[in-house]
């Protein structure tokens, strides 16, 4: 019986990029070099499909461009044609105008210019990034290749058996390894395991939880912590392990992140974070729910006790009240004791307060009442009871059987009793003065709550009637009068006008605030000039028709915020230079004197086939000497607070000159003697 005819027909041909190899068994295998991704089963070619039909979209402007110095813009269409269009007259020519031929050419010959700049300069940072890439790439294959020679050395080093039995095995195993080696050499195939991207990299993260790398440290750091383990060659190439390390950063601050925030639910209590937050931040009984919920409503002590704002609130009114009582009982006992000082320091009748009270000021007593004027008043009621006290003393003693010259002997019981009337006289007093106190507290707090009310009240209505930041006092008042809330308010004119400029300067600041949010988006750079900026646009902002700046006025608040933010920019950049670490330990190596810690750093013993010169030392300092500037620029040019300053490099790099030769050099170690 023949054959199908198919039969001779070989197997149809592999796709791009796959080729067939043999395995160790002699099973043929394939292996795509771009995915790295290795199969037994044989691909198939894709099979092209059918080209779908073309559905024309409709032309539509792709690309508009302003040309300078004309009313017209150029339009480039999704299909590459391109028209030109009058913004104000609102038509449109497919022909360039005449009246602005020369300056198109103009524009089109910059254009193409800066276009032509843009390609090479993209071109060199490819290069440059390309050739970083190699470079780092051989460091990483020098770095292995040392840890490898330094483990063959530790081996090298270790005690060698000396019984002859032992010494027997290690040569039986020398040549087992020799026979695998060469039997790898004939297949040809690494004894290794064969794993994909996804497995090489959990086993990566599984090395770097093992290690308990910290997220927060850079790979240049953590990298000595685990390249030595065996699992550090796992993946293919040093961008792929570093690409790993992200990943595990990424999960495993997220992990951290969640553990500390479940370990603080569990540790804390809400209602007792709540009232901490009453306790440290609500000092005075004036202060309003409405303002304490603006300032802490973004706070996790706040949002996260109570069902709503209406339990929270409650909470507040009632810390309010305590905080009142507590103020209250504070005052009442400053008083008693101010009574106590004045009975201690047994004052002569009729003295001046003014006389008195220069010697009572070095007493906390005295401080402990903070009004002058109730000090007086004190004073004042002390006095009257002293005087009335004396009086009655005297009334006493006059009807008293002792003045009388009769010589008869007062009984017991007429004693005990005039003991009894004198004790209640002293308790009726003690209680008159105390409940003079006490009405005087009252009538202090009730006026000092129908302040907070009438201040509440009135901050109320500025809110609902004054809401342009340009309104004067005088202005307002008619509008104001119209509402009872302004006739009622029981606060003097003063205070209202206090209320008032402070009102006016918190709708002033949120528009300012709008202004400079403007001012960023047109002017990003520091370099940015006033008139180079839309200046017609802004005027017809709502920030600057709400504050009324003209156009000086408006120019002399943009120089003074880029003045504000150039001094930013520059403390930023300051902390910048400190905060990097390549800046900070070449900066200071290179004040160490002589060579350095120890005259320089040694270098590991070499073998006789490591070169010619064998061990030595490596000057650190003259290692810092070629860390010039320019190697510290190439670290800090990705940093955004490094590029704010590019339009002024000189004055840039004078600033890292600065901060240089402002550095001491490292202090020694103490594990390390100073060198003599």
């Amino acid at each position: 019986m023949s054959a199908p005819p198919f039969a001779s027909l070989g197997p149809p041909p592999l796709p791009m990029g796959w080729t067939q190899h043999a395995g160790p068994n002699g099973q043929p295998y394939y292996f795509n070099a771009h995915t790295k991704e290795s199969t037994y089963i044989r691909p198939l070619p894709s099979i092209p499909n059918a080209p779908a039909a073309v559905v024309r979209k409709k032309e539509k402007p792709a690309v508009k461009t302003p040309i300078p110095g004309t009313e017209w813009t150029r339009v480039k269409t999704t299909e590459g044609n391109t028209f030109y269009f009058h913004r104000l007259k609102k038509t449109s020519l497919w022909t360039v105008p005449e009246e602005i031929e020369d300056t198109l050419e103009k524009f089109e010959h910059e254009e193409a210019k800066f276009i032509e700049e843009s390609k090479l300069k993209a071109i060199r940072e490819e290069e440059e990034t390309a050739k970083r890439a190699e470079e780092e790439r051989d460091r990483e294959v020098e770095r292995i290749k040392a840890d490898v020679q330094s483990m063959v050395k530790r081996k090298a080093q270790e005690d060698v058996p000396s019984k002859k039995l032992k010494l027997e095995e290690l040569a039986e195993e020398d040549m087992e390894q020799e026979a695998k080696t060469l039997q790898e050499k004939q297949i040809k195939i690494p004894d290794r395991v064969d794993l994909s991207i996804e497995e090489g990299k959990a086993l990566f993260k599984a090395l770097l939880r093992e290690k308990d790398i910290n997220p927060l440290h850079p790979w240049d750091t953590s990298l000595p912590l685990f390249v030595s383990d065996p699992r550090y060659v796992l993946l293919p190439s040093v961008s792929t392990r570093r690409d790993a390390f992200d990943e595990y950063c990424r999960e495993r601050a997220r992990e951290l992140r969640q553990l500390n925030v479940k370990k603080e639910k569990e540790t804390s209590n809400p209602k007792d974070e709540f009232d901490r937050l009453l306790a440290t931040e609500v000092k005075s009984t004036r202060l309003s729910w409405g303002d304490f919920r603006r300032s802490w409503k973004k706070d996790r002590r706040f949002y996260g006790w109570g069902r709503d704002d209406r339990e929270r609130e409650k909470r507040f009114k009632e810390h309010l009240k305590e905080l009142g009582e507590k103020k209250r009982a504070a005052s009442q006992k400053a008083e008693v004791d101010f009574f106590a000082l004045l009975r201690e320091n047994q004052l002569p009748q009729d003295t001046a307060w003014k006389d008195v009270k220069r010697s009572l000021t070095r007493d906390p007593r005295y401080d402990a009442v903070g009004s002058s004027s109730l000090r007086e008043e004190l004073f004042r009621t002390f006095q009257k009871a002293q005087e009335k006290g004396r009086d009655e003393k005297a009334a006493m003693i006059e009807h008293s059987p002792d003045s009388g010259k009769m010589g008869v002997d007062i009984d017991e019981n007429e004693r005990r009793r005039l003991r009894k009337e004198k004790a209640v006289r002293e308790r009726e007093e003690k209680v008159r003065i105390e409940r003079g106190i006490v009405e005087a507290n009252i009538g202090r707090s009730r006026n000092e709550l129908n302040k907070e009310e009438g201040e509440r009240d009135f901050r109320t209505l500025l809110t609902d009637a004054i809401r342009e930041p340009q309104m004067t006092w005088e202005s307002a008042i008619p509008q104001l009068q119209t509402d009872p809330r302004f006739r009622n308010s029981s606060l003097p004119v003063d205070q209202m006008l206090h209320l008032f400029h402070t009102h006016i300067g918190h709708l002033r600041g949120k528009h300012i605030k709008s202004l400079h949010t403007l001012f960023e988006s047109y002017a990003p750079s520091l370099a940015t000039d006033f008139k180079s900026i839309p200046i017609a646009s802004l005027l017809s902002s709502l920030p600057v028709t709400k504050l009324g700046y003209t156009a000086n006025i408006l120019e002399h608040e943009f120089e003074k915020w880029q003045r504000e933010r150039t001094f930013d920019s520059r403390k930023a950049f300051d902390d910048m230079l400190s905060e990097n670490s390549f800046v900070e330990f070449w900066g200071r190596l290179g004040k160490i004197g002589g060579e350095g810690v120890e005259g320089g750093v040694k270098a590991d013993d070499t073998g006789e086939d490591e070169g010619e010169g064998g061990g030595g030392k490596v000057d650190m300092k003259a290692l810092a000497k070629n860390v010039d500037v320019r190697e510290m620029e190439k670290v800090l040019k990705n940093d955004k607070r490094y590029i704010m300053f590019d339009h002024v490099p000189e004055q840039r790099e004078r600033w890292i000159r600065d901060y240089l030769s402002n550095l001491s050099a490292p202090k020694l170690s103490v594990h390390l003697d100073a060198p003599s």
